[in-house]
């Protein structure tokens, strides 16, 4: 039986394994370069320290003139090596970090757009807009200058402690211990600082989604003047995200101020041992300058790799959120709903069909009813009663507990998502407009719609009604949501938007609800048109407006109570009765 969860896969962190297989693999070649030019950068590097022994050796104490001369030119052209490398790797790496994020993000938006309806009843758009957009950031630490930094950093500190093991073996062991202790804290720290870094990723969506819904709702804000609630909760998840900082600089501060420490200690014993040796005549002065510069080439990219490796457990937790989005299962994976339907007649099937929001607390029990192609059952009922969940379920948003839903025969939970909705058209009580152009959402069903076709549906619709008084008419800006236009017009742009999409089945949520008296006479003389010879389910508190559907089911409670038409209906006396009576009472 299809559920209705959005399942995931067990969680698991990512591992090197896997990045190294979808990240780093695919862009080998890339990064191949791009170790080449580390090497060039830091190999160049290492001129300058090898270049001090012949500097205070042979010409400082020789006076030899000619070796200046051709140490000047050797570290001059080392630093022009490096600057051009520096650039390379910059251009290359750094633009190609970020061309991997924009594949990144344009991956997971397109994963969410496949998860079912109920996966967003869960969770906050702002929410889902921050995981999008922050948690693929860190991958730039891995295609990046930042991995390929880390390998340079390495190589330099593996070269450096071969030529230190070269010129006092007994020093250079006298270094590797607080080396080694220093290294062992960061790798402490860093499996320490992933989950924090995770947390972050958490609160950072929480933050961003209080903040878009603050944002969306500030004319209810403003008019409940809860200003200054608003700030509170604001400031809450600030302070929230503030403390995870917290937390990860303590971390990190910890790893270099352990750095500091350890490796002052080194540098202070190289200086006793070295000026030891340098009196017992065991070490010339360029001896030990080159050490010194050469231990400095060593654990500058050591500290470096510290600061890297934080970006890279940022990077790390970034992915484990990502990764846990991606695993999740779409409504439909092609493994399930494999029948392509061509163009349907819309015939549909109600066949015990139950429904549960939450387990053990049913929301439909056990529903039976035919749709025939081309006719209109209209669903009545008090709030709450399962009307809209019937529409969500006859628009395969949601799926059934037990039960069947036919179309033309065919188990609608085997119909590809794609052949049937593209025969689908809703309107929601509350129907969404993008921000733009009156034209561009009403195009939205059919971008390459002609203008002739586009008028039909605006006339239909007496869209054109409001739109001849605007300046740009069809071209004007609506603002965000269609903040810029009535309820009413808001509602005849959807349905001329769903005239437009000419779908076999429609469905028609309170279509009519946010429209006075004179333009519902016009949008019933449409909906009239646009209903003709196809499947329309239609909900209504309004019972007028349903009067001439060929059915009408009374929901309760989530049972059918009645069925019939309008005539025969009132002359049961029973629910629907009641609820018709009332209203015209009203």
């Amino acid at each position: 039986m299809p559920n209705n969860k959005p399942a995931t896969k067990p969680k698991h962190k990512v591992t090197i394994a896997h990045v190294f297989k979808t990240i780093i693999w695919p862009r080998k070649k890339l990064l191949f370069f791009g170790l080449i030019l580390i090497v060039i950068s830091r190999l160049s590097s290492l001129v300058l320290p090898g270049a001090s022994k012949y500097l205070m050796d042979d010409v400082i104490a020789k006076g030899n003139l000619e070796m200046l001369k051709v140490l000047l030119l050797a570290v001059t052209g080392a630093i022009v090596v490096q600057s051009i490398t520096s650039f390379m790797l910059t251009k290359i790496l750094s633009v190609e970090a970020q061309h991997l994020i924009s594949i990144l993000r344009a991956k997971v938006q397109k994963q969410l757009l496949r998860l079912p309806i109920r996966f967003f009843d869960n969770n906050k758009s702002g929410a889902l807009v921050s995981r999008i957009m922050n948690d693929v950031e860190g991958v730039r630490n891995l295609v990046g200058t930042g991995l390929v930094q880390l390998v340079g950093g390495l190589l330099s500190a593996v070269i450096c402690l071969v030529v230190l093991i070269r010129i006092s073996p007994m020093m250079t062991l006298y270094v590797l211990v607080p080396v080694i202790v220093f290294g062992l804290i960061s790798l402490k720290a860093f499996s320490y600082i992933r989950p924090i870094f995770r947390e972050r990723g958490v609160l950072n969506a929480e933050v961003t989604g209080r903040l878009t819904e603050t944002l969306n709702g500030v004319r209810v804000i403003k008019g409940f003047n809860a200003e200054a609630q608003e700030i509170k909760t604001f400031e809450d998840g600030v302070d929230r995200l503030f403390q995870n900082v917290r937390k990860s600089l303590t971390s990190t501060s910890l790893v270099t101020s352990s750095a500091t420490f350890l490796l002052g200690l080194a540098t202070t014993g190289i200086m006793g041992i070295g000026g030891y040796m340098i009196v017992q005549h065991q070490m010339t002065v360029g001896d030990f300058f080159s050490f010194t510069l050469f231990l400095g080439f060593m654990i500058a990219p050591i500290v470096q790799m510290s600061n890297i490796g934080s970006q890279l457990t940022e990077a790390f937790a970034g992915l484990d959120r990502t990764e846990e989005l991606m695993n999740m299962e779409p409504e439909d994976d092609g493994t399930v709903r494999k029948i392509k339907i061509g163009e349907i007649k819309g015939d549909v099937v109600f066949d015990h069909v139950s429904f549960e929001y939450e387990e053990g607390k049913p929301v439909l029990k056990d529903i039976s009813f035919t749709a025939p192609a081309g006719t209109v059952t209209a669903l009545v009922g008090t709030s709450g009663s399962g009307k809209t969940t019937i529409a969500g379920l006859a628009a395969s948003f949601l799926n059934p507990g037990s039960g069947t839903i036919r179309v033309d025969g065919m188990d609608l939970s085997e119909i590809s998502l794609d052949s049937y909705r593209s025969q689908l058209g809703v309107v929601l009580q509350d129907d969404f407009l993008f921000e733009g152009t009156i034209r561009e959402n009403i195009l939205f069903p059919r971008p390459n719609a002609t203008e002739e076709e586009v008028q039909k549906a605006v006339k239909a619709a007496h869209v054109h009604e409001f739109t001849d008084r605007f300046e740009k008419g069809l071209d004007t800006l609506i603002g965000e949501r269609g903040v810029k236009l009535s309820g009413g017009q808001r509602q005849r742009i959807a349905i001329a938007r769903a005239i437009l999409a000419n779908p076999r089945i429609l469905i028609l949520d309170e279509a009519t609800s946010n429209l006075d008296t004179e333009s519902e006479t016009f949008i019933q003389e449409s909906l009239r048109s646009l209903m003709r010879g196809r499947t329309t389910f239609v909900i209504a508190h309004r019972l007028s407006t349903i009067r001439q559907a060929d059915q009408i089911l009374v929901v309760e409670q989530g049972a059918i109570a009645e069925r019939g038409q309008h005539e025969e209906l009132i002359d049961k006396k029973g629910r629907y009765f009641e609820l018709y009576t009332y209203q015209a009472r009203i």
